[in-house]
């Protein structure tokens, strides 16, 4: 068996929720979301309205999958929260905040990039965890009582972080990694 069959199946099963608004940053929701989906998993995007066309930073559309108003953290392992503008449009939504404490609660994957940090920040989720995230929101991160790291990535338990688009591989490995320790257990 080839290794490409082998990591296909790794997430096999494994569903993540990933969030999509105006002015996502176009990496940062589309290669997840494509490596995800190479290593078997299902990834829905949610945004505001299901069937809408989104228009990330650099002009790349995404239409969301589904309204985020009808998503469940019980249905998904993990949610992936891409930067860009978007993040600080939707974390003013209550629904998106009850979304990512829940995931944080029940010790599901809380990924997040760049300033996709906002998010879990307005949540109230990262005080006493280790993250970075973009130079532009490190303050925000510390007050928000975040342990700060000028890192590609970093993990702690179940929550992923990383910096920017050049990132990116790093960041997935780690994604992946712990997705596929929660889809074992």
């Amino acid at each position: 068996m080839s290794p490409l069959h082998v990591s296909r199946r790794l997430l096999d099963g494994v569903r993540i929720l990933t969030l999509v608004g105006d002015d996502y940053e176009d990496l940062e929701l589309w290669y997840p979301k494509l490596r995800l989906e190479e290593a078997g998993g299902h990834v829905t995007l949610a945004g505001s309205m299901q069937g809408r066309t989104y228009s990330g930073k650099h002009g790349y559309p995404c239409t969301s999958d589904a309204a985020i108003a009808d998503m469940e953290a019980a249905d998904f392992h993990g949610i992936v929260i891409p930067g860009g503008w978007m993040p600080d449009k939707l974390r003013r939504d209550e629904k998106v905040l009850d979304l990512v404490r829940e995931f944080a609660a029940h010790g599901k994957l809380v990924a997040a990039i760049c300033h996709g940090g906002w998010i879990p920040i307005s949540a109230g989720v990262y005080r006493g965890v280790r993250v970075t995230g973009s130079p532009g929101i490190k303050d925000d991160l510390m007050n928000a009582g975040a342990i700060w790291e000028d890192a590609p990535v970093v993990v702690d338990r179940h929550f992923v972080s990383s910096r920017k688009p050049g990132d990116l591989p790093a960041f997935l490995e780690a994604i992946v990694e712990v997705l596929a320790v929660a889809a074992v257990a």
